[in-house]
């Protein structure tokens, strides 16, 4: 079986910004025994920023982003660093990949990208991913790891997505500050209300937090991945998880439906430009018969976007129910809304969104 399971910051570092020793050599001696039973596993590792900053003797997370790419940096060697030497003492060789959006989103990059992780796994190499926070564009890049790990998943099939932080798993409440807040071990659908439960980052370390994980978890199900979000100290988390053992946690359950990695890419990773409202007539014919948006469906355009942009598409009701992308940039498809195809002529596409580019998200 293949395993991609992401530490956060919380989890590869102390408080203090010092890399958490006891955590890293207890995974790496699972990952040994996970190898030792035919397993192959891929890690995706936050926590250079918040290395960085310690050697930058900055105490406190800045805004400066700026300031957190040059702590990326100088951590990002710590980091890896230390996993190369902890796992060399289990006779384990460890590969770095930094990753950006356009490692998923262009073909020729997945395709790369995936064949150097297959070729990794191949020479017994364990791979070790981060985003590449130290030159990252702010508009261009996903803010945390969960993300990256989900997509990574789905880009080498992945059989199973483990998600450890420094919570036990997804609370009907946040368990911080509410007595009675309680475990969810399972969930068949991750929606708005679980969302909302979930909150926002739960450590100055990290730039994620739970809700972060729940929409990887989400990614993960829709690629057909079953995810479990658990803490990084419990013990044996890794070789239970693939052994199918019962442990505190909280699973969600893959869906039998599985969307392509460049519709899951679509659908969670890329960012909306805009937002087209399409009529009864259009809506339907998209949920009901798998068809494209042509312009005569569309009753209105929302934001300035180009051809290639990714949109969302939503009912006159403002109910969000698909994302695509557009092969029309806004102006054009305002010259053209309502019209019928036949009316349409010296045009490269009569489809606003093509079915093959459209992604379902009800």
């Amino acid at each position: 079986m293949r395993l991609v399971a992401k530490l956060g910051s919380s989890s590869v570092t102390e408080p203090d910004g010092s890399i958490s020793l006891l955590t890293l050599k207890d995974i790496a001696r699972q990952v040994s025994q996970l190898r030792d039973m035919g397993h192959e596993v891929v890690l995706v590792s936050s926590g250079a920023i918040a290395s960085g900053l310690k050697s930058l003797k900055i105490w406190e997370r800045p805004s400066d982003q700026v300031v957190l790419r040059a702590a990326a940096s100088v951590g990002q060697g710590t980091v890896i660093s230390a996993y190369r030497e902890i796992f060399a003492t289990f006779s384990l060789e460890v590969g770095q990949l930094l990753m950006i959006p356009g490692d998923f989103a262009e073909r020729t990059q997945y395709l790369h990208a995936r064949e150097t992780l297959n070729s990794l796994l191949d020479f017994g190499i364990i791979p070790i991913i981060n985003e590449n926070d130290a030159l990252s564009n702010e508009q261009l890049r996903y803010g945390d790891n969960d993300k990256v790990a989900a997509l990574v998943a789905n880009l080498i099939g992945a059989d199973h997505l483990l998600l450890l932080t420094d919570q036990t798993g997804l609370f009907s409440a946040d368990p911080r500050g509410d007595e009675e807040a309680s475990l969810i071990q399972e969930v068949e659908e991750v929606n708005s209300e679980l969302l909302e439960i979930a909150g926002g980052a739960g450590t100055d370390r990290g730039s994620g937090g739970m809700a972060s994980k729940l929409l990887a978890a989400k990614m993960a199900s829709w690629s057909g991945v079953a995810c479990t979000i658990a803490s990084a100290q419990e013990p044996n988390v890794a070789i239970r998880v693939l052994a199918g053992e019962k442990f505190t946690g909280t699973r969600v359950r893959p869906r039998t439906k599985r969307l392509s990695a460049r519709k899951v890419w679509i659908a969670f990773a890329c960012p909306s430009s805009g937002e087209i409202v399409v009529d009864n007539g259009a809506r339907l014919a998209l949920l009901s018969r798998g068809g494209s948006l042509l312009p005569a469906g569309v009753v209105e355009v929302k934001g300035v976007f180009e051809s290639g942009d990714a949109v969302s598409v939503e009912s006159d009701d403002g109910n969000v129910f698909a994302k695509g992308i557009v092969q029309m940039g806004s102006r054009d498809i305002l010259d053209l809304k309502g019209l019928g195809s036949k009316d349409i002529g010296g045009r490269p596409y009569l489809e606003v969104i093509h079915r093959d580019h459209l992604v379902l998200l009800t």
